[in-house]
């Protein structure tokens, strides 16, 4: 089947965070294939950042919100990055003619697209070696991503500031026969992906953290 779609498990891919690596088929972005994502921004943002600093050129497809400076602070290089907000009701089209000459594109599609035109778009992802992000379900798709259990922490009693998300960061794949997760900060303090902080050796326990959403904050004993 790889023969036939023209690509490689072993074959060269796209540069991602490593931490991301650790989690996809072939340890990157493969070219030529499409990814399903699922609704965060930051996961997106995580994902065009290495690609984007290391030269690919990015197209952004159908993304009126996509925030700019966001996508900054995650490490992704808006000089190498084209803006299409509204492509209108030919998105697919607009998408397929960006897949022609840029190396990484993402979309989020408002209506799904018939089978016939997603194998078409499927050709010519494979002739021309891109990477699609697809801001949703997507068939045929290389790997699915999508996080959970999102947990906030800066804030103190009453006080502070928002600094990091730790989250689970899950992919799918049909190259592997069950999901593979990890624990991620996305963003991180200085607003890109990086490593949750592991538990304290020797305890087992997990070094406190102050939380926010949805969970209590830990009570202060007066001394």
């Amino acid at each position: 089947m790889e023969r036939m779609q023209g690509r490689r498990l072993d074959a060269p891919v796209l540069p991602t965070h490593p931490a991301l690596a650790g989690l996809l088929p072939g340890r990157g972005l493969r070219p030529g294939a499409a990814y399903s994502l699922g609704s965060s921004s930051s996961l997106l943002f995580a994902l065009l950042a290495q690609p984007s600093q290391t030269g690919s050129w990015c197209g952004v497809v159908g993304m009126p919100g996509f925030g700019a400076e966001a996508a900054e602070a995650a490490g992704v290089d808006l000089s190498r990055v084209v803006l299409i907000p509204d492509p209108g009701a030919r998105w697919l089209a607009v998408t397929a003619t960006i897949a022609d000459v840029l190396p990484v594109v993402a979309v989020r599609p408002p209506e799904r697209a018939k089978d016939s035109d997603i194998a078409k778009l499927a050709g010519r992802l494979r002739d021309r070696g891109t990477v699609l992000l697809v801001q949703g379900p997507w068939p045929q798709t290389e790997a699915m991503l999508d996080v959970t259990d999102p947990r906030w922490s800066g804030l103190g009693d009453g006080d502070g500031y928002l600094s990091d998300r730790e989250l689970t960061v899950t992919v799918s794949s049909r190259r592997f026969p069950v999901p593979r997760s990890s624990r991620m900060l996305l963003p991180a303090p200085d607003g890109a992906l990086g490593a949750a902080p592991q538990p304290a050796h020797g305890t087992g326990i997990a070094p406190q953290r102050e939380t926010f959403e949805n969970e209590p904050i830990p009570m202060r004993r007066a001394v």
